[in-house]
């Protein structure tokens, strides 16, 4: 369950489409084929994510960016078919039907339940952190511990870089350091974010909420960079000279392409990593929702679809 499911059921982006069945975070078992397949068979553990088709002629799309598709990604749900025009139809459900060009791979060394969101929260955050080459000798701070905030500190540390978690919370910092973090930042504490000025190369900005990117912007060193793959409901003013002052930037990313994204599954396989979840069942749904506003989860609700039947 993706915090953007919410968003969508209740329109709160404008243009949901009703009847919606939701859901872009998926795994399960093929449990059938078409005749011209060669990808999957019967009995393969498979993977959906945001997208379930592209223009597939595009510059983007030739470089497997079909996320940046210049005729608009087909979205898992909420998205109109190409071919069609018919609404599509999401995860929370007992089946799903779906090209194998954009179906992933999924290894069977790890628990389904905790693969199921990297197809989101994952390759959000993975992705970004590989186009910037962050790695061993960078400092990265994370802004926000929540559904991707939680990843973004487990592949930056898997990518060897030395990880900051910043919260406005106290009581994140004992789960941010089982979860990797080398150190912790309380941001609404003014002297620590002082000493912290001009600390590190790259701040993964995980916020949904409102903020000021200034206030962050003054963490990053020389060519440092903030990674926005959080979406708040407002625009946050810029300060022109925070930029200039040391040469930083801001760039935005958006989830991954099927390459990168069977890439980050492979990887997640090889370091054992997958997301903190808990699983419920699907009538709890609107508790779900009701707690995932109040930030009352660790760190993702995942759906068992055998509730449905």
């Amino acid at each position: 369950m993706c915090h953007s499911d919410i968003h969508q059921v209740r329109n709160e982006w404008g243009g949901s489409i009703f009847p919606m069945v939701p859901g872009h975070e998926i795994v399960g078992r093929v449990v059938g084929i078409g005749a011209e397949v060669t990808k999957f068979k019967v009995g393969d553990l498979a993977g959906i994510g945001c997208f379930v088709d592209s223009c597939r002629e595009c510059e983007n799309c030739k470089q497997s960016l079909q996320q940046y598709c210049d005729q608009g990604m087909v979205g898992t749900y909420n998205g109109r078919e190409r071919a069609t025009g018919a609404p599509t139809y999401g995860g929370y459900s007992s089946n799903i039907v779906v090209d194998e060009h954009y179906t992933l791979k999924v290894s069977d060394k790890l628990p389904l339940a905790g693969v199921a969101p990297l197809l989101c929260a994952g390759i959000t955050t993975y992705s970004p952190l590989r186009h910037v080459k962050a790695g061993k000798g960078h400092k990265v701070a994370v802004l926000g511990l929540g559904g991707l905030g939680h990843m973004g500190v487990k592949f930056a540390k898997a990518f060897g870089a030395e990880v900051t978690m910043l919260s406005t919370s106290p009581s994140k910092k004992a789960d941010a350091e089982k979860l990797g973090a080398d150190h912790f930042i309380l941001t609404t504490d003014a002297e620590a974010m002082k000493a912290a000025a001009n600390s590190f190369d790259f701040i993964l900005n995980t916020i949904s909420a409102e903020h000021q990117y200034g206030t962050y912007l003054n963490l990053l060193r020389t060519n440092g960079t903030m990674i926005v793959v959080g979406v708040p409901p407002t625009a946050s003013e810029v300060p022109a000279f925070t930029l200039i002052g040391k040469r930083r930037s801001i760039i935005g990313s958006l989830i991954g392409g099927i390459d990168e994204t069977q890439e980050m599954l492979d990887f997640c396989a090889e370091h054992n990593i997958v997301s903190e979840v808990e699983v419920i069942n699907i009538d709890g749904i609107n508790e779900a929702y009701e707690r995932m506003l109040k930030g009352d989860v660790r760190y993702r609700f995942v759906i068992d679809t055998a509730s449905l039947k």
